[in-house]
């Protein structure tokens, strides 16, 4: 088993020199920012991205995710292209080197929590889905309006 850290690209608050420091992690799941659903992800958009983790001494083990478009997801006509781009950008990613790839077919949120920042009692921090609080959520105010 290898350990890894999300790192959620250049923009984010922990960085790679920061990740580089825990004990034991090794490895890294990134992304590619800036590119939406329906995009190609080349095999130089991944190594860029490789190369800028490898330069701090780790690897990228996973990426997560390649953006699902919503049209495949909800099964419309436009899918079959769209199905197309995503696998060229799948062996993209493995002409890349990158192992790994995490997605995820939720069709309209991508994925739900309805708690980010859930306190366990031994003061923990962790995700919380409690369906409750989602069948009460008006879904009309989006994603960022979450309960």
């Amino acid at each position: 088993m290898r350990l890894t850290w999300r790192w959620f690209g250049e923009g984010d608050t922990v960085s790679l020199e920061q990740i580089r420091q825990i004990p034991v992690v090794t490895g890294i799941v990134g992304t590619l920012e800036g590119k939406v659903a329906g995009d190609v992800w080349s095999v130089d958009d991944f190594e860029g991205i490789k190369q800028t983790v490898e330069a701090q001494g780790l690897s990228l083990d996973v990426i997560e995710s390649i953006a699902v478009h919503e049209s495949i997801k909800k099964g419309l006509p436009e899918r079959n292209g769209l199905i197309d781009v995503f696998c060229e950008s799948v062996r993209n990613m493995g002409k890349a080197g990158i192992p790994v790839l995490c997605y995820n077919f939720m069709p309209v949120f991508d994925w739900m929590r309805t708690d980010l920042a859930y306190q366990l009692p031994d003061k923990s921090m962790v995700t919380l889905y409690d369906h409750q609080a989602m069948l009460d959520y008006d879904l009309s105010k989006g994603f960022e309006a979450r309960v």
